[in-house]
């Protein structure tokens, strides 16, 4: 089980940095505003790995299963608020500068 969790972490941080690497710094932004709803997935995604890890946890391999999926809730969740922090910010760049809300 922690075998397959460290392959799924190892394979979303290569694809992670592939992926980022091609977009173009005019992109990025929009892209990663469009993009936090996927991310809450990924906090689904590790709170029912860390429920399985939790369920299976008889020894100390099951252990560090369950301290990576509450590192993987901790990242994703930082990675969904700063993207909508971002994006707030983006927005606020196309106000008027009269407008307060």
């Amino acid at each position: 089980m922690t075998l397959l969790l460290v392959f799924v972490f190892v394979l979303a941080a290569y694809l992670g940095v592939e992926l980022i690497s091609k977009v173009p710094s005019q992109l990025h932004t929009p892209l990663m505003s469009g993009t936090n709803a996927i991310s809450g997935i990924t906090i689904v995604g590790a709170i029912a790995a860390t429920a399985a890890a939790v369920t299976a946890t008889q020894n100390a391999h099951d252990k560090i299963g369950v301290a990576l999926g509450v590192a993987a809730i901790v990242f994703a969740t930082i990675n969904v608020v700063g993207g909508y922090l971002v994006t707030d910010r983006m927005l606020g760049m196309f106000k008027k500068k009269g407008d307060k809300k």
